[in-house]
């Protein structure tokens, strides 16, 4: 929804409790997947993904895609899909920059894309996800914190059982240890009476090695704002520990997409 200032200048309306405060440009060849600020002793940077950001080396070897980063206690993960059910791949920074690769070997029932990895606020456990129509979200041991062969396959640990379905979620970020912020592409609209929402879902326990139940709630459509018409694609999502700030990338339809593409940032009211 687009509301009007006085000076004619549209501007985006609040996503249920969370109200724009702002945007940047996101390029679409290196920003376009999402984003995670990392706190380190030496400084807290914020880091984007896109197709530009894949190294060669991983491309060469299957792994054409990256998702929404995910960071906390120094660490930094990419998750990695790739076309031929092969396993999946988590790339992880520790705070020290040294990068170790963790494989992930599918499940049976297991779908192969690996759209988010978010880091659980204790640090010990990383949550995934897949993409579709969906009524769960994936955890796994936390790669160079919980498990820290990356010769061993990273294993599946347990799963977040979602209340209600979900559909095609780019993004998710912990705000506490039992909730979780989430960017859904959602197409359609007929899940939560609106296409493209930021999805709560409230825990009723941590993520751990047991099951947890999941609350689903719709705040919102998320900004579709452009100089185009069409489909817009929400992506990658972010909760700033340090002050708050939600930031959530949006990219425009593709006339537009390098163009005006945003990543927008969000304070609660």
């Amino acid at each position: 929804m687009l509301l009007l200032t006085l000076t004619g200048v549209p501007t985006a309306s609040a996503t249920g409790p969370w109200r724009p405060v702002g945007s940047d440009v996101a390029r679409p060849l290196d920003e376009s997947q999402g984003l995670a600020v990392i706190e380190r002793p030496g400084g807290t940077t914020v880091r984007y993904t896109g197709i530009a950001t894949i190294p060669p080396s991983l491309a060469a070897r299957g792994w054409n895609h990256v998702g929404d980063p995910g960071a906390g206690h120094g660490f930094y993960v990419e998750p990695y899909q790739r076309d031929d059910r092969g396993p999946k791949l988590f790339r992880v920074e520790a705070p020290d920059g040294n990068w170790a690769e963790y494989t992930h070997d599918l499940e049976s029932w297991e779908a192969s894309n690996n759209s988010f990895a978010a880091v659980s606020p204790d640090g010990r456990w990383l949550l995934a996800g897949e993409w579709g129509t969906a009524d769960r979200l994936l955890v796994h041991p936390m790669p160079g914190i919980a498990h820290t062969d990356p010769a061993a396959n990273l294993p599946y640990a347990s799963a977040i059982r979602l209340d209600r379905p979900v559909r095609d979620v780019q993004g998710c970020d912990f705000v506490t240890d039992r909730q979780l912020l989430c960017s859904s592409n959602d197409p359609a609209g007929d899940l939560f009476g609106m296409t493209k929402p930021l999805l709560q879902v409230d825990l009723a326990a941590p993520p751990g090695a047991a099951d947890v139940r999941g609350t689903v709630t719709a705040l919102g459509q998320l900004p579709l704002e452009s100089l185009c018409q069409g489909e817009f694609e929400t992506e990658g999502v972010d909760h700033d520990e340090r002050d708050g700030t939600l930031r959530v990338v949006v990219l425009s339809p593709s006339v537009c997409v390098a163009i005006d593409s945003k990543t927008w940032r969000f304070r609660r009211s």
